[in-house]
């Protein structure tokens, strides 16, 4: 089974706490607030490994969590960050929210590396809230958790030449005559149950060959292999269609997946093919040659005849192909994908729902405060109330009816609404 798709779950590491701390030095009677801060939580961070090819190490492990930070210290010790998660990908990866089906990183070239849940901010230590009016502040923070969701991963294969036609075409024994790949091969249709790879060589040069597994007709519909693996030949950077001579009407056959192509991409039907008929050293192939030439020339395709078994042919496609890349522009550049988690537009925007027997405020902001404040510090409830009242959210709770006694929650925090 080739597997190229994977669903697995991330988790950030959480930001360490800040430290309350004074200095009790000998020869400093009034020594000042000395409390570190928290470390940063560690980042999920996917990384290209051009030595996998497919996602089966996600098989046996789907759960991923990232070292949260350490708590700040005395004497201004920041706590150390925690360790990242690096999770190795094939080139091809693309990565989606599994909720929400957005993409969030496509992955193409080694070593390329995405940070795609990024670890929670340490808190604050109480040398951080040192003011002119208070010189011994009690206050610190609590580290912010670091973000968790669930992806889905995709694998489409990067190869330079894809190499697709219908079942029993004769792709599977093309590619190991002209490479060092090893696919499985019989006779009758759909043997190839999964794309493979090959290297094809030719004088200090190389380049990658994917064979796609037969379509049939539907398959942009997703009938017989078709979804699992049309996307496969998206990568290619051109396409070698090859036809079966065997068949009654090899010229019918190209038409048709054609028209598959370009019903599950039309872009992918814009792709350059090269057209090339196998088994020609069969007689009802040689005899299918003309048309199968004219039909490319009518579409502006090169065309080439050989036969797979005897190797007929065959070197000279090995030369065609690199000509074939050598006419063809240079990739696009890579475009870096942007990060998982970003801050809304206002991050001090909030909600206040009615939920009855109670309040719930909700906002980026306001769990970010619920999240960081040391509820049992007078200090650091006071330094709360004043951040909620420039907010808003004492005026809008105000609003909306709020009674003394009421409860109000802040993200997982529970207070009693007294004024």
């Amino acid at each position: 089974m080739f597997f190229d798709e994977a669903k697995i779950y991330v988790k950030a590491g959480d930001g360490g706490n800040g430290m309350v701390s004074f200095r009790r030095e000998k020869y400093v009677p009034r020594g000042g607030p000395s409390g570190g801060h928290g470390g940063k939580g560690g980042d999920v961070i996917f990384q290209v490994n051009p030595q996998l090819n497919t996602l089966v190490h996600f098989k046996n492990r789907s759960h991923f969590r990232a070292e949260r930070g350490e708590h700040g210290g005395a004497k201004d010790m920041t706590g150390a960050e925690g360790k990242d998660e690096i999770i190795a990908v094939p080139p091809g990866t693309m990565v989606y929210n599994a909720e929400t089906g957005v993409l969030l990183a496509d992955l193409t070239e080694p070593g390329q590396r995405v940070i795609i849940a990024p670890g929670g901010r340490g808190g604050r230590g109480n040398a951080s809230f040192k003011t002119s009016r208070n010189q011994a502040p009690k206050i610190a923070e609590n580290g912010l958790l670091g973000p968790e969701l669930w992806l889905k991963l995709e694998l489409k294969l990067i190869a330079d030449v894809g190499l697709l036609g219908m079942p029993n075409a004769g792709k599977s024994t093309l590619l190991s005559v002209v490479s060092e790949a090893r696919p499985k091969i019989a006779d009758y249709p759909f043997t190839t149950l999964q794309p493979n790879l090959g290297v094809v060589l030719l004088n200090h040069r190389d380049l990658v060959m994917a064979d796609i597994p037969g379509l049939i007709e539907g398959a942009h519909l997703g009938a017989g292999l078709g979804h699992e693996f049309l996307r496969h030949v998206e990568r290619s950077r051109f396409l070698v269609h090859l036809l079966n001579g065997a068949n009654p009407d090899p010229v019918a056959d190209f038409h048709q997946l054609n028209e598959e192509l370009a019903l599950f991409s039309p872009q992918l039907a814009k792709k350059p093919q090269l057209v090339v008929l196998n088994k020609i050293d069969l007689p009802e192939a040689q005899a299918h040659w003309e048309a199968v030439q004219a039909a490319a020339q009518t579409v502006g395709w090169p065309s080439h005849q050989i036969s797979a078994v005897t190797k007929k042919g065959v070197e000279e496609l090995v030369y065609q192909l690199f000509e074939q890349l050598d006419q063809l522009p240079p990739p696009a550049p890579l475009v870096e994908a942007v990060p998982t988690f970003t801050l809304q537009q206002d991050a001090h925007a909030f909600e206040v729902e009615d939920l009855g027997n109670a309040w719930r405020v909700t906002g980026l902001k306001v769990e970010q405060l619920a999240r960081q404040t040391l509820w049992d510090v007078d200090e650091a409830v006071t330094r709360a109330y004043f951040i909620l009242e420039k907010m808003g959210v004492h005026e809008a709770l105000r609003k909306v009816g709020v009674q003394p006694g009421d409860t109000v929650i802040l993200d997982d925090v529970e207070l009693e609404w007294v004024w």
